[in-house]
């Protein structure tokens, strides 16, 4: 499976957007993982699609939005107009979840859907053969900087084996070091907030991480 790094713009300097997208592009970031949250679904608000739209017309990587909103078959058709590639919504939301993959698809977009820790993957399991990429959440949703829970592993492991081919992708507490362990439980998509922004040197961060998630 192809590694690939999504950084996350929750951790980056908001005030200058177009400037940490840049670095992103320099260091071959694989993708933009742009969370959504609507401070119903977590405590916590952040941008919404006309940000994502401005974002998008000074960036050339593939935007990977996140939705962490109660209803993401309502606002689906406001994040595909936005310029997203891939949307990724929760098996814990409340809307139904199969016409929800049916209508990102039907808009252009990849479809992927993410569960909280404690949420069985086994939920994401009648819908593979329509997803892109299953998130599997390594820290509660809502809030960047959290601690890596390494007790989700076994539930990367068991979609591995069920999908060897399909993307497989982590979020919360990645770095340089936690990257190596959820590698190794078998995904291949790496959500990397803190670990990118905060570094002196972004570009080889983003390598490191790479190779790091091959060993």
């Amino acid at each position: 499976m192809d590694i690939k790094i999504s950084p996350s713009m929750l951790a980056s300097d908001y005030a200058n957007l177009k400037d940490e997208l840049k670095k992103c592009e320099n260091g071959k970031a694989d993708l933009i993982h742009l969370d959504v949250m609507d401070g119903h679904f977590v405590p916590n608000i952040s941008i919404g699609a006309p940000v994502i739209a401005a974002m998008k017309k000074v960036c050339s990587i593939p935007f990977d939005v996140h939705l962490m909103i109660s209803d993401p078959y309502f606002y689906a058709d406001e994040f595909i107009k936005a310029g997203a590639d891939i949307i990724t919504f929760h098996t814990e939301c409340n809307c139904d979840i199969e016409k929800t993959i049916d209508k990102i698809i039907a808009g252009g977009c990849r479809a992927a859907l993410a569960v909280k820790p404690k949420t069985p993957i086994d939920t994401v399991f009648p819908y593979l053969n329509k997803l892109s990429m299953v998130l599997v959440m390594t820290v509660e949703p809502g809030f960047g900087g959290q601690s890596f829970m390494e007790e989700v592993m076994p539930k990367i492991a068991k979609l591995r084996k069920k999908c060897p081919e399909m993307d497989i992708q982590v979020d919360g507490g990645i770095n340089t070091e936690t990257v190596k362990i959820a590698g190794a439980a078998g995904a291949n998509v790496f959500v990397a907030g803190s670990a990118v922004f905060k570094s002196d040197n972004p570009a080889q961060t983003i390598q490191t991480l790479k190779q790091n998630a091959r060993s």
